[in-house]
C-alpha cells in the first residue's frame, strides 16, 4: 500500500486515488455466500394437486315465456292465454317450482299499459325472477 509519494518533501500531499481493496473483498464474500445459498432456494416439496376443468355448470330452471302482441293478446309458451288466468296460473306455477323465471317477450308495438299488468300480476303471484328477451338484430 502506498501511504506517499517517493519524493523527499517536507510536504505531503494527500492521496486521490479511490482504495477499492475493501470493496473486492467484500464484493467476493458475498459472491461466495450465495454460490453457497442459491441451491437451498431451490428445494421443492412434490405434491400431488387435484385436476381441475374449468367447465361452467349450467343450471338451467324453469322458465315461462310469456308473449304480449301489440293488441294486447298474450302467449302462454306459444299457446293464447287470458289475462284473467295468469294469476292462478303464475301462483300454481310457483308452488310446484319456485325459481321459475318469467321471460317477457313484447312487441315493440305493444303498449307499456300490458307489459306493466303482466308484470304486476306476476309479482303479486310471487314471482322473483322477471325478465325481457329482445332482439338485437333489429335496428
Amino acid at each position: 500500500m502506498a501511504f506517499g509519494s517517493m519524493q523527499d518533501s517536507s510536504r505531503q500531499t494527500p492521496m486521490s486515488e479511490i482504495n477499492v481493496v475493501p470493496l473486492v473483498d467484500v464484493m467476493l464474500v458475498l459472491l461466495i455466500i450465495f454460490i453457497i445459498t442459491a441451491p437451498l432456494l431451490t428445494h421443492s416439496v412434490k405434491i400431488d394437486l387435484p385436476k381441475a376443468e374449468n367447465v361452467p355448470n349450467i343450471i338451467q330452471t324453469e322458465h315461462i315465456e310469456l308473449a304480449i302482441r301489440a293488441d294486447g293478446s298474450l302467449f302462454w309458451n306459444g299457446e293464447p292465454e287470458l289475462l284473467e288466468q295468469l294469476a292462478p296460473r303464475f301462483t300454481a306455477k310457483i308452488t310446484q317450482e319456485p325459481e321459475t323465471e318469467l321471460h317477457l317477450r313484447a312487441d315493440k308495438l305493444a303498449h307499456y299499459e300490458h307489459v306493466a299488468r303482466v308484470m304486476s300480476i306476476a309479482a303479486k303471484a310471487g314471482m322473483t325472477r322477471i325478465g325481457f328477451i329482445t332482439d338485437p338484430s333489429e335496428k
